[in-house]
């Protein structure tokens, strides 16, 4: 009999850690193993051990492709936003009388109280208004509230300037610095659900805290050491403050530039049916991802006003249905809706100059879509005909939509799936307000 090797193997390992010979130890003593240890596999053992406080189990294959290059922006900016609180903490507590021997205690303490509740009651106050709507626009909550955590520590840098005005300044600070909190906390979560792969979301998630905590250190180090070489040199703290500021903002225009989400929002959702419509093809996430705009802009993250360009339609996603106004009457309405819509989970109503989307209590994410899709090609139906001069009556441009999603929108569903679209991860705020009614068992055009 032969020797027989056998390999130990760490399954994370590139290289074996320890092989093992199988040898006659001597005559009439039988077979033992002879033990070999493999010292570059060790060297290598040792580094995925470090690799695994920083990086998910299972990495690379265990995230999306986007990871590295959002995570190392994002970690760069983050690197630029210790240095700079160093900075802004500094003047904070210069304004509040630290170091002062008029300054009192109760005074200070009355101060920083104030700023800590009207920052608390800014984050609430900010939930209740966009709580909803996070999920939606995650890129853009993402560059917004970084941004606000740059106007933040603006203010706490402004605020020893103004002595009159030292509280305000202070209060508007601790806001914009909560609202961060609350935005980058909510949108983190959303992103995470994209990078896991593997169901692996905390995983991921207490990667980046030991990322975080590294970066802070590290932060603390150079924010120190730039702290003393500034210290009583008001323009060098203002040259390295606005310094670092720009690049934070570079940074993570940057990290979210690299995003390539798969979920569905309308902005997404519009750029996908404008290019299916004028070429019959279905967009990839990545082609998709360098066309979307990440810039935030108030009018389109309001939760409420899910579609608001230069077209003068607007779509309103989960209408209350008695909010309508029918001039025919609210029987005949309602008649000719459902006669239209057939077994649809949705129904569609073109009022004025805004395009309501009543859901059906029934309705899952895939039919949110398919609605919205819906009101995106009627929409477009009605500018098409107020652009050509052609006139024709709304009621006959519900019935070339209905016409084309009974005829298109399946393969267009059906495209969006073969691309790479997670097509049941609908992030369309569409409210709480549902209707009910009777469903025919077929529609009336098809």
């Amino acid at each position: 009999m032969g020797d027989v090797v056998l390999t130990e193997l760490n399954v994370g390992a590139v290289q074996p850690v320890c092989t093992a010979d199988l040898v006659r130890l001597r005559e009439g003593a039988g077979y033992g193993f002879r033990f070999h240890r493999n010292r570059k596999g060790a060297t290598q053992g040792l580094w995925k051990s470090l690799k695994s406080a920083f990086l998910p189990e299972g990495f690379p294959n265990s995230v999306t492709p986007d990871y590295v290059h959002f995570q190392t922006w994002d970690t760069l900016q983050g690197l630029s936003t210790y240095i700079r609180s160093m900075l802004s903490t500094q003047a904070l507590l210069g304004g509040i009388g630290v170091g002062e021997t008029k300054a009192t205690v109760v005074g200070a303490t009355f101060q920083w109280f104030l700023r800590d509740f009207t920052g608390m009651l800014g984050g609430i106050l900010f939930t209740l208004v966009q709580g909803s709507n996070l999920d939606s626009n995650a890129k853009q909550w993402r560059l917004a509230a970084d941004l606000l955590n740059d106007m933040g520590m603006l203010m706490d840098l402004v605020s020893p300037l103004f002595p009159g005005s030292f509280l305000p300044i202070l209060c508007i600070g601790s806001i914009a610095r909560s609202i961060t909190g609350v935005a980058s906390g909510a949108t983190r979560a959303a992103l995470t659900q994209h990078f896991a792969l593997r169901q692996n979301a905390a995983d991921i998630s207490a990667k980046e805290g030991s990322q975080e905590t590294a970066a802070t250190m590290v932060g603390m180090l150079f924010g120190i050491v730039v702290a003393r070489i500034t210290a009583g040199n008001s323009l060098a703290i203002w040259i390295t403050f606005l310094t670092l500021t720009a690049f934070h903002m570079y940074a993570n225009y940057r990290a979210v530039r690299s995003l390539c989400l798969t979920s569905l929002n309308r902005n997404r959702a519009e750029l996908l049916l404008e290019a299916f419509t004028s070429s019959g093809k279905v967009l990839s996430p990545s082609e998709v991802a360098s066309r979307e705009n990440v810039l935030p802009q108030i009018s389109r993250l309001s939760p409420l006003r899910l579609l608001r360009r230069s077209s003068c339609w607007t779509v309103y996603f989960g209408s209350r249905i008695s909010s309508l106004k029918p001039h025919a009457g609210w029987d005949s309405f309602i008649r000719m809706l459902i006669q239209r819509y057939g077994k649809d989970t949705y129904l569609v109503a073109a009022e004025g100059r805004t395009i309501h989307i009543i859901l059906h209590q029934n309705s899952s994410n895939i039919d949110c879509l398919r609605a919205y899709v819906h009101a995106l090609y009627l929409r477009k139906v009605l500018e098409r005909n107020q652009k050509t001069g052609g006139g024709g009556s709304v009621d006959s441009a519900e019935i070339e939509c209905l016409t084309w999603m009974n005829s298109t929108y399946d393969r267009f569903e059906n495209l969006l799936q073969a691309s790479g679209w997670a097509i049941n991860r609908i992030y369309i705020s569409a409210g709480e307000w549902r209707a009910d009614w009777p469903q025919q068992n077929s529609r009336l055009y098809s």
